[in-house]
């Protein structure tokens, strides 16, 4: 299977911290948003969309949106529970992650840390950043519900609710959000680091994750 993504996709990353923890091997054809990769006639004719990931199968289908190539990834694995009251649980905090949670950390990450060209004290970004604490206090109590060694919708085991929360949690600081006032969330960022098949956004180099560099 081939993942097309950008370097620095979170939404992305979910796809191959997933395929990691499955142990399946992904190529990559990692495009460029400045170049207009995402634009051009060969990209949009697998992704109508016009964003990644895209996930490309081995029998030519091309599945696009993050969430559902998570769920097609999951299937008959312990990251997608077989009890359907737990799916359901699942299905809650991954429409909580695309509703509430990454909008206001990715806007707060894109603007004021890659590209910079946003005032952080402007009324926009005051209201992003009010977002994304109150988003990431609804998730520190949740884990906390959920006890010192449980997950997001279930207390035994990881499913794909902590592979979607994850990536838009752990930039959070990018966009100026503090994360020290949720332990709950640094406890279970740390779990998850720690599973097996972990994948970094940026293979090899872990330092650069929270850079800003064009080269990183």
């Amino acid at each position: 299977m081939k993942l097309y993504d950008t370097q620095r996709s979170g939404n992305a990353w979910k796809v191959r911290l997933l395929a990691g923890f499955l142990g399946i091997a992904l190529e990559r054809e990692t495009l460029s948003i400045d170049r207009g990769d995402l634009r051009s006639p060969g990209f949009l004719a697998i992704a109508p969309m016009g964003q990644v990931p895209v996930l490309a199968l081995d029998n030519g289908t091309h599945l696009g949106e993050s969430m559902a190539i998570l769920y097609f990834l999951a299937q008959g694995s312990p990251w997608w529970p077989g009890d359907v009251a737990r799916q359901a649980q699942v299905l809650a905090w991954l429409s909580f992650e695309q509703e509430r949670h990454m909008k206001p950390l990715a806007q707060l990450r894109l603007h004021l840390a890659l590209h910079r060209d946003r005032d952080p004290a402007g009324e926009e970004f005051i209201h992003f950043a009010r977002e994304a604490r109150q988003s990431l206090q609804i998730l520190d109590a949740q884990l906390s519900r959920q006890g010192a060694t449980g997950w997001v919708a279930t207390t035994d085991a990881p499913s794909i609710a902590d592979v979607a929360l994850y990536p838009y949690t752990r930039l959070a600081p990018m966009g100026g959000i503090d994360l020290s006032a949720c332990p709950a969330i640094t406890a279970w960022l740390g779990r998850i680091e720690q599973l097996p098949g972990y994948q970094p956004l940026f293979p090899g180099a872990p330092e650069k994750n929270f850079s800003t560099s064009e080269s990183a």
